[in-house]
């Protein structure tokens, strides 16, 4: 199974928190990982799903947040600045043997700044999303966030924290387009 991949039926926050929850479990799966190659295999599967999932809020959720939450600029920023430190802390931490005692310490650092992050999403994001967005649309944007996710990169890139940012970065600059083209259409209030 993909990291990414949550069967759920509800809309893009759901999503989204349910791949916290993911996120979570996965730390406790490195930490507690019996062998170093199980340890390998998990935090691959945790480095991936935390780069998709932040590419995906970061061409998605981050501009609509800016578009239509009060203090949405703000709000944004907060949350990139936490994405870039945990990107390059996950960056770091990627030069480090999985066996050491280095790696459990960056590991824990790593843990503690994601599901800060994690929190201050869902408590300052997508609750203001769902308060500001009909329930239609937020089932329509779930689909542009797994699109973004299926054609993000599996690795950080520190500094690339925009949706211009991730574009660029990437080589699949025309299938973001219509990914973003799918969450822009008019909206009827």
């Amino acid at each position: 199974m993909e990291a990414t991949t949550i069967n759920s039926t509800g809309d893009a926050v759901t999503f989204l928190i349910e791949q916290h929850t993911q996120i979570r479990t996965l730390f406790d799966e490195v930490e507690h990982a019996p062998t170093a190659d199980e340890r390998e295999v998990k935090f691959y599967e945790l480095r991936r799903l935390l780069a998709v999932h932040e590419t995906a809020e970061e061409e998605i959720i981050h501009p609509l947040v800016r578009r239509e939450v009060d203090d949405g600029a703000h709000i944004v920023d907060a949350r990139l600045e936490e994405e870039n430190k945990a990107k390059r802390q996950l960056a770091d931490i990627e030069a480090v043997d999985i066996d050491s005692i280095e790696f459990d310490v960056k590991l824990a650092k790593l843990r503690e700044a994601v599901l800060a992050h994690a929190e201050h999403e869902e408590r300052e994001e997508f609750n203001r999303l769902r308060a500001e967005l009909e329930p239609n649309e937020l089932e329509r944007l779930r689909s542009a966030v797994k699109f973004a996710e299926a054609t993000a990169p599996t690795r950080p890139h520190p500094g690339v924290e925009s949706a211009t940012g991730n574009i660029l970065a990437g080589p699949f600059a025309s299938m973001l387009d219509r990914a973003k083209d799918a969450i822009s259409k008019p909206r009827n209030k």
